[in-house]
């Protein structure tokens, strides 16, 4: 178990380092003059004094060559400290810190919302007996993948806060203001996991245990819930650790919507200002989201299945 706990965040640690790199070598190579933008001369530097250009970009390094700006930003990281912000002179993680809370709240709604629906979803569609009311729910987790998000928000809000006038349609107003833009945001995530749990729940059902438990005389909630649900959680708990990451991008669409404060409204100035290092900040951050779910998960698998284990135990033994 050490070892598999060990292999696990050496992978997260991986990730985490080539999504920094990554995102620095795109941002470094994008057209643009953060600077120039920041001076108040867009792309035309030649309307500032270009001393001034020159000691903003020394102030920020980017006079420096890139492998050395490189190094000089990876070994700040690896403390905590993406620089100041280009736009507003704050330090990326302030900003970040700030905004923060109110898409944690979001994003962790979001998630909490998917997982109940779309596991409802799925559960009720594998265990009716009534064909129609089956193929109705199986039909529901497409429609809701295919459904563009930004619609959906717009949608509530003409329905629940324009025209019924239940949840305000605009700003962080409290656990309300939470409801429209958490929904909209839970409906692709829950499709997903209603998909992948249906179609593993539906895999195991036709496997011989099940035919053995039958034969022993459970009943069909108990054969549903303890036998198969346990074995076919696995894909869709992977998936719950993969949207983790995704709802964080997601964000920026609808705190856009719904003209919430957080990170995606950050993200969306901070790319109109074409502030590097509060996008870097921002990228680095998401992946640090995506790969503590994903080692999360990575970490509960045993306890379901322990022959995930030693089947890693296996492979990476000597032979």
């Amino acid at each position: 178990m050490r070892r598999y706990v060990i292999k696990r965040i050496a992978q997260a640690v991986g990730v985490l380092w080539a999504a920094y790199t990554v995102s620095f070598l795109v941002l470094d190579y994008l057209p643009g003059d953060p600077v120039s933008a920041m001076a108040g001369a867009g792309a035309d530097s030649g309307q500032v004094d270009p001393a001034q250009l020159a000691a903003l970009r020394h102030q920020y390094g980017f006079d420096k060559p890139v492998l050395v700006q490189y190094a000089e930003a990876l070994g700040r990281a690896v403390r905590g400290d993406f620089g100041d912000s280009v736009s507003t002179g704050r330090p990326v993680t302030s900003s970040l810190a700030d905004a923060l809370p109110q898409t944690l709240q979001l994003t962790g709604a979001a998630l909490l919302l998917a997982v109940l629906l779309g596991g409802a979803v799925a559960l009720l569609a594998t265990y009716t007996t009534r064909r129609w009311l089956r193929q109705l729910l199986l039909s529901l987790p497409p429609l809701g993948v295919s459904v563009p998000t930004f619609w959906v928000g717009l949608l509530l809000v003409e329905v629940f806060s324009f025209r019924a006038r239940l949840f305000p349609a605009f700003g962080n107003d409290g656990p309300r203001g939470l409801v429209l833009p958490a929904v909209t945001l839970a409906i692709p995530t829950g499709a997903l996991v209603a998909q992948v749990l249906a179609k593993s729940l539906l895999t195991a059902l036709d496997q011989a245990y099940v035919e053995t438990a039958r034969a022993k005389g459970a009943g069909r909630a108990r054969i549903h819930l303890r036998h198969a649900l346990r074995n076919a959680s696995l894909p869709a708990l992977t998936v719950v650790g993969l949207l983790a990451g995704q709802l964080i991008a997601g964000s920026v669409v609808v705190e856009t919507v719904f003209s919430r404060d957080g990170l995606g409204r950050v993200t969306a100035a901070a790319v109109a200002a074409q502030d590097i290092p509060l996008v870097q900040g921002v990228v680095v951050f998401g992946a640090l989201i995506f790969v503590s779910a994903n080692l999360i998960v990575d970490l509960v698998y045993p306890v379901l299945d322990p022959r995930i284990v030693v089947h890693s135990r296996r492979k990476v033994s000597p032979v």
